[in-house]
């Protein structure tokens, strides 16, 4: 039972003008039935819930974390300033102290968009949670910022964002990716050298419903959220796991989205997924915006809801039960797990071949992470798409160490254009984005 209400904040932006096909899954009416649900349900008529309009993002918000070839103007549009605007708005009015906590219903959605961006992919050309951490660090300072993606598709783009940075929790909730795209998220997925750990995967079988959701919350995400003790908890709240959803096959309700928005308590939720247009997300988004509130929802219910007909088989109940255990466990034995992976080397590389589904680019990609005890690591990329763009950058972290630093700025110093279309540097640290 919710005891106390808070003050909530609501910021709307539908997107008019932005789809991707005008019978796109991801198009206008996502929100536009979401809004006459909240209008006809009252729920602005609370006084602890406020509605407030979206500000707009920077190309220099979104330098900070991307490095978009050739540039950021070039893969995206105002529609995604303004998505992006409206998570900023909702992390400024949370951390100003105007509400509790606030809800960003706004698209184009964007955690599948990676670091280095040569198009869109699943939908997505900037990530938009990750554009608001970044923006919350530089004004606020720094912080230990928990992520929790509840969207159906795994959120490799965040991950991959976030992969080396020890101060970024990224746990992903979401369908095996053995039968859903993008086709990762798994148990192995742990985090890079300097941040084991801070990535957590759980991939649910297919056709999991609120019993499973909810088990897995409890036993692994909040026990793990209390280790971790962040200053913020975002919900990067996708909402295709719904029964109705026709790209996926899960069998969650806005009666578990509800109570798992109760428990976990985001300090900030921004949308992301969900394409039963009419029979789930007006029901989902009001049992999200009542239980970050404070009010009853035990109302909301979609006209079908039938939980004995959703509910899982007592096998599948029992697979998430020992996968959850054994996700627990692996959290459990980071530290170990880092000494022995990592031992003596200097640097640590990875390989990474990336398809960009949307726009249909493929993308290889080259890592390197400088093993560092101080920070989260230099990292510099080589990439190489197929439409003939071939880049390079240097990326020093946030709260980067001495050494890091220097090794950065002396390999961009070094790395002329030669083979490459250009050479970027991103410092995080002291918000510094150049090109040459």
């Amino acid at each position: 039972m919710i005891k106390k209400q808070k003050k909530t904040g609501l910021i709307f932006f539908p997107a008019f003008d932005w789809a991707i096909s005008p019978t796109h899954p991801e198009r206008e009416e996502r929100l536009l039935y979401t809004q006459d649900q909240v209008w006809e349900e009252g729920l602005l008529d609370f006084d602890n819930i406020i509605e407030f309009k979206p500000g707009l993002a920077t190309i220099e918000d979104i330098n900070r974390i991307h490095i978009c070839v050739p540039d950021a103007k070039s893969v995206i549009t105002e529609s995604h300033l303004i998505s992006a605007g409206g998570a900023i708005t909702a992390a400024d009015r949370v951390l100003k102290g105007d509400v509790d906590n606030a809800f960003a219903l706004v698209r184009p959605p964007g955690h599948h968009a990676m670091r280095v961006v040569h198009g869109a992919r699943g939908f997505c050309n900037v990530n938009i949670e990750a554009i608001m951490i970044e923006y919350i660090r530089r004004h606020y300072g720094p912080k230990r910022i928990a992520v929790v993606d509840t969207d159906c598709h795994h959120g490799d783009g965040t991950q991959d964002i976030f992969w080396h940075d020890p101060d970024t929790l990224f746990i992903s909730i979401h369908q095996d990716g053995r039968t859903l795209y993008p086709g990762s998220g798994f148990h192995d997925e742990f985090g890079g050298p300097n941040a084991l750990g801070a990535t957590i995967n759980v991939p649910l079988p297919p056709r999991t419903s609120d019993r499973g959701f909810l088990h897995v919350l409890d036993h692994v995400i909040l026990p793990i959220l209390k280790e971790f003790k962040p200053d913020l908890i975002i919900n990067s709240a996708g909402q295709d796991n719904h029964y109705t959803d026709p790209i996926t096959d899960m069998r969650f309700s806005a009666q578990g989205y509800a109570t798992l928005n109760e428990r976990l308590a985001p300090d900030i939720a921004v949308l992301e997924g969900g394409y039963s247009i009419e029979k789930a997300l007006p029901y989902v988004n009001v049992g999200i915006i009542l239980a970050m509130a404070g009010i009853d929802y035990s109302h909301v219910r979609e006209p079908d809801y039938n939980p004995l007909a959703l509910r899982e088989s007592d096998d599948i109940m029992r697979k998430i039960e020992k996968d959850a255990a054994e996700i627990y466990k692996l959290w459990q034995k980071r530290d170990a797990m880092k000494a022995k992976i990592v031992g003596d080397a200097g640097y640590a590389r990875r390989r990474k071949s990336i398809y960009y589904d949307t726009d249909g680019i493929s993308e290889q990609q080259e890592e390197t992470v400088r093993i560092c005890n101080d920070c989260g690591g230099l990292v510099m990329i080589d990439s190489t798409a197929d439409t003939g763009s071939r880049i390079y950058a240097v990326i020093v972290p946030g709260r980067s160490c001495a050494v890091c630093r220097q090794e950065g700025e002396d390999f961009y110093a070094k790395t002329g254009r030669g083979k490459y279309h250009a050479v970027y540097f991103q410092d995080r640290d002291r918000d510094v984005f150049l090109v040459k």
